[in-house]
């Protein structure tokens, strides 16, 4: 039970935090021994987290419905990393990029890409300047998060700064995009659940799902208002701390 409240805490906080969610699991289930990681609690993680950011942004969702070409932009720029990351985990070449050099070198180099993102003047909002244009350059550099370490809130943020949408657009933008990546993880995690037969749903799935959600819904919250007073500059400090302590023991 311990495990799994570690894990929908990390889950919960590094999901829309730009510091990477994947590389964080992997590394304090390794090096702490975990054994409640498996396919039906990381797919019990991502559900909680869904369901999270469906009801932070509900309000949003419901704006969809008058609005279905901001519908379609979202669903648009998730379609890249969904066809890539199924492409990597058909042909099991997933396991080739989760190592720990991986980890190490992709949070250190996409946190200076961070830093120098958030650099860059502001002067768009999703309202007026969220275009195809905007969504294709998202929607491509997403693909990148595939790679533990990266980042996915991280790279769609500095890709939506690179274009010049100020802070709280950028992370908005970020969650937005997460509902059609973080769905189809789930659903994709439930298959292979169906077809592997292992449905020992039990009572600490559904700890995992409640926990990650609770998590996950306070960082939606407490990130959107940080991010609205303060830069980024503390993420970035962050990753390069960890990825210097992890690249040192990776070369040890």
């Amino acid at each position: 039970m311990v495990e799994v409240i570690i894990l929908s805490l990390v889950q919960g906080i590094t999901e829309f935090l730009p510091i990477s969610s994947s590389s964080h699991l992997i590394l304090v289930s390794k090096y702490l021994n975990f054994e409640s990681q498996n396919l039906s609690i990381d797919v019990s993680l991502h559900i909680g987290s869904f369901l999270a950011v469906i009801t932070y942004f509900r309000k949003d969702i419901l704006y969809f419905i008058n609005n279905k070409e901001l519908f379609y932009k979202i669903i648009l720029s998730s379609i890249p990393v969904i066809l890539i990351g199924y492409f990597l985990i058909k042909f099991n070449l997933i396991d080739q990029i989760r190592n720990i050099k991986t980890i190490g070198w992709a949070t250190l180099i996409f946190g200076l890409f961070l830093y120098l993102s958030d650099k860059f003047d502001v002067d768009k909002k999703i309202s007026n300047d969220f275009n195809y244009k905007a969504v294709f350059f998202i929607g491509v550099l997403q693909v990148l998060s595939l790679v533990p370490g990266v980042s996915r809130s991280g790279i769609t943020i500095t890709a939506a700064r690179i274009l010049k949408f100020d802070r709280f657009e950028s992370a908005k933008i970020s969650f937005l995009i997460s509902m059609p990546t973080l769905a189809a993880v789930s659903l994709f995690g439930l298959k292979n659940m169906v077809t592997s037969e292992d449905l020992n749903f039990s009572i600490l799935n559904l700890f995992s799902i409640l926990l990650s959600f609770f998590f996950s819904l306070v960082t939606i919250k407490y990130f959107l208002q940080y991010i609205k007073k303060f830069s980024l500059g503390v993420f970035v400090l962050y990753r390069l701390v960890l990825g210097t302590i992890i690249l040192f023991f990776a070369y040890l």
